[in-house]
């Protein structure tokens, strides 16, 4: 075994990370974070008891079992995005419809903050698309892009005529990057 090798003594931790990159890589991972996150104060504030000094406001109302309903019903959202990302474009429009749905019924949806998450998160739902396999490329082949008709410099030009252009053949390429797997690093 060389010094060189470091696949197999890779810190578990790393090798942890790299799965979650992957695993986040393949899925709306940042609209499912923001839809849950926006359902939880949604849920949250209309059974809480806010202590403010010596006072305690309670924000129990006749509408907190709808509350309750549209928090739970973001979270579940929210984790569809997760793990059944081919449904992304549904939750992501439920998710929209139910932090609108939220403003009337839960207290100025979640005061504002859950409305907002909520209502990015189904946005970057809807936005999300997933990224297309890298096709394997043999090293030994070099890839050079070549335009038909470039025009020539201008030192290769005769002196007696206009600008002229050569035709060229054209080289078979493949316009992926391949970086990072094909994957950015967003998310």
């Amino acid at each position: 075994m060389s010094p060189e090798s470091t696949g197999q003594n890779e810190h578990y931790l790393t090798v942890m990370r790299r799965g979650f990159r992957t695993w986040r890589g393949d899925r709306p991972f940042w609209a499912g974070l923001f839809t849950m996150a926006g359902g939880l104060p949604i849920a949250y504030f209309p059974y809480a008891n806010l202590h403010l000094g010596n006072v305690t406001l309670a924000m129990s109302t006749t509408a907190g079992a709808g509350s309750l309903i549209i928090g739970v019903l973001l979270v579940t959202l929210g984790l569809t995005m997760w793990f059944h990302s081919i449904v992304r474009v549904f939750a992501g429009v439920a998710a929209i419809l139910l932090a609108l749905i939220s403003i009337p019924v839960a207290n100025i949806g979640g005061f504002v903050i859950g409305f907002l998450l909520a209502l990015l998160g189904g946005a970057l739902s809807v936005s999300w698309a997933p990224g297309e396999p890298v096709a394997e490329v043999a090293d030994d082949e070099e890839q050079v892009p070549a335009t038909v008709g470039a025009p020539v410099a201008a030192h290769d030009v005769p002196d007696d005529g206009p600008t002229q252009t050569f035709p060229q053949q054209a080289v078979d390429f493949d316009k992926q990057v391949q970086a990072d797997g094909g994957r950015h690093r967003a998310g």
